[in-house]
């Protein structure tokens, strides 16, 4: 059973590519799922039936795995005997025919326009760090981009004059336009602050911290924090919830998907239907709130 293991460890990395992210993942839950076998139905891996993976399911969920990792193992596991059967050390793969964990759906949290609003408006423009903030927020709201990318972003990647930004993120170049807001709030920043705080006037960082040097994501992370309670808004505000109301705010609005799906940098249009859900979602919470007869 080691030797499968591992040859299908050689498998992955060697045949497919997987990253090493992947590669882990994988063995981990076969590592554990073998550990069951031996230790519960005393067996090997080429002798499960569909019913005693089945009956793993079960069991990881008694022992408090939550469905997203149960449903994970399984399709680690079907992964695997796919493998064995097509070096013909089985005939058929015994999860095939596994029912995943059922997963409960958690859409992601959004800001009403009114809370985004409010969110923007903490920042006060009167010092340095006031003005930077208020140009990050800005422009991560008007762009939708990910925290990632906003502190990979050099000066050279703005394009103010023509309201443009230019974001390059796993190997992908997208150009994201920019509203008047968020240009004035970034012209005001590049040109009379952040000369006042770079450490090093070589520096191509477009966002940095008040040491001068590169934003760091943990950096921004307390900034949104600081923020959140500041505006007094519950919900917990994170940088990827204001790239979530980024899109559901365009697509309440009107834009187009496809549209939605390039600004995102998203490589498959079903990353960006999760909003249309979204949206309906919202909208059907406020039918039944104010309509007099829901």
């Amino acid at each position: 059973m080691a030797d499968d293991i591992k040859a299908y460890g050689a498998y992955l990395a060697e045949t497919k590519h997987s990253s090493q992210n992947t590669i882990s993942s994988y063995l981990r839950d076969l590592h554990q799922f073998r550990d069951y076998v031996q230790d519960t139905l005393e067996a090997d891996l080429r002798q499960v039936t569909t019913e005693e993976i089945q009956s793993y399911v079960s069991w990881m969920l008694g022992k408090g795995k939550s469905p997203a990792s149960a449903t994970r193992s399984v399709a680690s596991l079907k992964s695997f005997y796919n493998y064995l059967v097509s070096i013909g050390a089985l005939r058929t793969n015994p999860a095939k025919g596994v029912a995943a964990a059922k997963v409960e759906r958690k859409y992601p949290q959004i800001l009403t326009s009114k809370e985004v609003e409010l969110f923007l408006e903490q920042p006060k423009c009167v010092d340095a760090k006031g003005y930077r903030d208020h140009a990050m927020l800005e422009l991560l709201y008007a762009t939708g981009i990910r925290v990632s990318e906003l502190i990979s972003l050099n000066l050279s990647d703005l394009n103010l004059s023509a309201s443009l930004l230019r974001c390059e993120s796993r190997g992908r170049e997208r150009v994201i336009p920019l509203y008047h807001t968020a240009v004035k709030a970034l012209q005001d920043y590049v040109k009379d602050i952040r000369p006042q705080i770079i450490a090093d006037t070589e520096e191509q960082a477009l966002f940095v911290n008040m040491n001068g040097e590169r934003m760091s994501r943990q950096g921004f992370w307390k900034i949104i924090k600081y923020y959140q309670e500041k505006a007094g808004i519950e919900k917990d505000i994170t940088p990827h919830t204001l790239r979530h109301s980024f899109a559901a705010h365009l697509l309440e609005n009107g834009a187009d998907l496809r549209s939605i799906q390039e600004m995102l940098g998203h490589a498959d249009i079903s990353s960006t239907q999760i909003y249309t859900h979204v949206v309906k979602k919202q909208l059907k919470d406020v039918y039944n709130k104010a309509h007099p007869r829901a």
